[in-house]
């Protein structure tokens, strides 16, 4: 969770909502990561999420990650919480519930849902008060300059 706020960081500076993920095999190691890119990418898929599940599979030369655990430093929203699904993650670690658009356990629960063919091991609040921190400060220093 610390890299992924590291990459989340990385995301801020660049103008991004501050947002990072990494996916770690069955043995730990780190095969992919992702931050938001929506606004240098021009593409409303670019979360953090969608593009380290894309790199995962890659890596893996599979789509099925069902060995993996995807850490994300906030709870993702129901087009991220549908790509995990899809993707058969094994494990699902955040940071901070998303009390907006959160689709695993705040707003809605997509994986427990009747609409999922998936059942996965969620964990939350990992690294919460440093990533909620750095979210906020992001949104209060981005409030500041649009006034």
């Amino acid at each position: 969770m610390c890299h992924a706020l590291k990459l989340a960081q990385a995301a801020g500076d660049a103008g991004e909502v501050p947002v990072g993920a990494v996916v770690v095999d069955a043995s730990g190691n780190l095969i992919a990561e992702g931050e938001n890119r929506k606004e240098r990418d021009k593409d409303p898929t670019a979360h953090a999420e969608i593009l380290a599940l894309r790199s995962a599979a890659q890596t893996l030369q599979n789509w099925h990650l069902n060995q993996c655990t995807l850490y994300v430093t906030l709870e993702p929203c129901p087009m991220c919480a549908g790509a995990i699904v899809q993707a058969r993650l094994g494990t699902l670690v955040y940071a901070v519930d998303d009390t907006k658009t959160g689709a695993i356990r705040t707003v809605t629960n997509i994986p427990d849902s009747a609409a999922s063919n998936h059942r996965l091991r969620v964990v939350g609040g990992i690294l919460e008060s440093a990533c909620r921190q750095h979210l906020q400060a992001w949104f209060a220093t981005r409030r500041r300059q649009k006034k």
